[in-house]
């Protein structure tokens, strides 16, 4: 079965959910373990006032049971603490005389929540998206457009996470860079966990500070910042993915995963544009064959010892080749615009009447969202990780998977060994010829 999941629900909704089917059984899971990603995804400098309202938590209703999936559809639930102020305004039931009455009155006192959208905003989806679908309240699509969404993708890749644990792959992500102010690699000492500490979780305090100076600026001028996250997907095996066709290639697959959450406009992998202004002698990574790699973090309970793998002296491409994961860590960035929700709306036009207006809509929004982005990023790039690795070694059970992935490790490098000891056999009859 293919893995696939699909998420639902509106940004002002009763709730979120998310179902995931293709899963194996035996994967340890918890709604704690999915909490920490959740909570994650609600920090960072920069974030609006939503945040301080929601207290992301999912609800496993399916899938699960004593603490490990089954190999049915997980189903995963988080409930939105905001719906409380939107229930007249986003009440999935038909309205009743009565409440139409009482909801047009609410629009003539004028309440903010009640009042139809018609002022589109730009660079949002709403004109694009009131006109395909034939709305004349831009509610209907903004409701569903909002990166609210994405805290349902994060639950799901936090499972995606728990799974590709049991297989000694792991995702993280930084803030690499936000209002064109970027991290100087050779300042960039935070450890892993100082990182996600910091306000922004950028490795580089120095290059954090101006980045924070920033974002206090564009929030005094009502303005908003864009950026760029890095995700960084250790211990992934050679072989996800494929060069024979185009909707195989796992590079293809990833951009496609990034490009889908809101707000991203580019993605690179490892070098990414910055190859194109090298020679090819500065960009080819060395391949340095088989070696023992103390940093690789293996299968948990079946690698004791440094991993052997097949080794590049660098990692330009960023762990991919021809579409295929190459063994090197996969390198991810995405290019993340400024929120089109400014608190000093641009000019812009009216859905109903199709002339301009001064001000566009506002609704509550945040200043800069590049390190959220970055978890939404991880899972993004776990969940694509998981449907390549089902492809590839998938079985009905997490032991299967695991027994698969194994094997295929071996076989990877037991060419090499095949043919060292080729060479010594051969070397041994070359050295017994006596004087002849």
């Amino acid at each position: 079965m293919t893995f696939r999941f699909l998420t639902a629900g509106e940004s002002h909704g009763p709730a979120l959910g998310a179902t995931l089917e293709g899963l194996p059984a035996g994967i340890p899971v918890s709604a704690d373990l999915i909490a920490a990603d959740l909570a994650r995804r609600q920090r960072g400098y920069g974030r609006g006032a939503r945040m301080s309202i929601e207290q992301d938590r999912a609800e496993i209703l399916a899938g699960v049971r004593h603490g490990r999936t089954l190999g049915s559809p997980v189903l995963l639930l988080v409930r939105n603490r905001d719906w409380e102020n939107w229930t007249q305004v986003m009440q999935v039931e038909a309205l009743s005389a009565e409440q139409a009455t009482e909801l047009a009155s609410l629009v003539d006192e004028g309440n903010k929540r009640a009042q139809p959208v018609t002022r589109v905003r730009p660079g949002h989806a709403d004109l694009a998206g009131a006109l395909k679908y034939g709305f004349d309240d831009v509610r209907d699509v903004l409701e569903r457009a909002s990166a609210r969404e994405t805290t349902v993708r994060v639950a799901a890749g936090a499972v995606c996470r728990a799974f590709l644990r049991q297989l000694g792959i792991e995702a993280w992500s930084f803030t690499a860079e936000v209002g064109g102010i970027a991290v100087d690699p050779t300042n960039a000492h935070r450890t892993r966990a100082e990182t996600e500490e910091s306000p922004l979780r950028c490795p580089d305090p120095a290059a954090e500070a101006r980045m924070i100076a920033a974002i206090d600026d564009a929030r005094s001028a009502g303005d908003t910042l864009g950026g760029v996250f890095e995700v960084v997907a250790t211990g992934v095996p050679v072989g996800l993915g494929s060069h024979v066709h185009w909707d195989r290639r796992l590079d293809g697959a990833l951009a496609q995963a990034i490009c889908s959450i809101q707000a991203v406009k580019g993605v690179e992998f490892g070098l990414g544009f910055e190859q194109t202004r090298r020679p090819g002698s500065r960009v080819h990574d060395i391949i340095e064959g088989v070696g023992e790699d103390p940093a690789a973090p293996g299968i948990p309970g079946l690698d004791d010892g440094p991993v052997r793998r097949w080794l590049h002296r660098t990692n330009a491409a960023g762990g991919l080749t021809g579409g295929i994961s190459n063994g090197e860590p996969i390198v991810v960035r995405g290019a993340v615009k400024p929120i089109s929700t400014l608190a000093r709306p641009l000019p812009s036009a009216d859905l109903r009447t199709g002339q301009p207006v001064e001000v566009a809509h506002y609704e509550r929004s945040d200043i800069s969202v590049v390190p959220a982005a970055g978890v939404i990023g991880e899972a993004m790039v776990l969940l694509t990780l998981t449907r390549f690795v089902l492809e590839k070694f998938g079985g009905d059970s997490l032991v299967e998977v695991r027994d698969n992935l194994a094997r295929y490790r071996e076989r990877t490098l037991a060419v090499t060994a095949a043919a060292a000891g080729a060479e010594v056999a051969a070397e041994a009859e070359a050295g017994s010829g006596g004087d002849d």
